[in-house]
């Protein structure tokens, strides 16, 4: 059974669409060899951070290749993926984290309670990653701007970190810019 693993960067220089793909091209044998997996990324709009998805055995054949690759593995983490009912095509990230482990019945039941400030919004739930120690999630809405998102979370007191606008990349669309 393969393992979920996520990586957070920031980069002090923005990355375009290219860089990534490009990176990926020259990680590809090293995550091979490794049998990591590259699911997606987030690439925040204004190129300066980025949550990567990996997919491999363990947590430790995801570090050496990461590792390997030349990435800083400081903001690794594993964790479990979770879809909403209804699928939306996610824009906004949100990150959270915890001082206290928490279960993600807690944070769905506070989602739950403020759906209206979604709605509201125009904002619908599309994905969320949450960590092994239970205290890191990162969601994925659909929304109009990261400030629809932003408003609606702060209404229902959901707590949050960061919220961004992002593009997603996967394989898919380093092949679709190739060709």
């Amino acid at each position: 059974m393969a393992t979920n693993v996520f990586l957070e960067r920031t980069f002090d220089i923005p990355h375009s669409a290219a860089d990534v793909h490009a990176r990926a091209r020259q990680t590809g044998w090293c995550f091979d060899l490794h049998k990591v997996d590259w699911c997606s990324s987030f690439l925040a709009a204004s190129g300066r951070r980025i949550v990567c998805w990996f997919s491999a055995p363990d947590v430790e054949s995801a570090r050496l290749a990461i590792r390997q690759s030349g990435l800083d593995v400081r903001r690794l983490w594993p964790g479990t993926v979770h879809d909403a009912p209804e699928p939306a095509e996610p824009n906004v990230l949100v990150e959270r984290s915890f001082d206290d482990p928490v279960t993600l019945e807690q944070i769905q039941a506070l989602e739950d309670a403020s759906a209206w400030c979604l709605q509201a919004h125009n904002v619908k739930f599309a994905r969320t990653f949450f960590s092994a120690d239970r205290r890191r999630m990162v969601c994925l809405y659909q929304a109009p701007d990261a400030e629809s998102v932003r408003l609606a979370q702060r209404e229902a007191a959901m707590p949050l970190d960061a919220v961004w606008a992002f593009q997603r990349l996967d394989p898919g669309t380093m092949s679709q810019r190739a060709g």
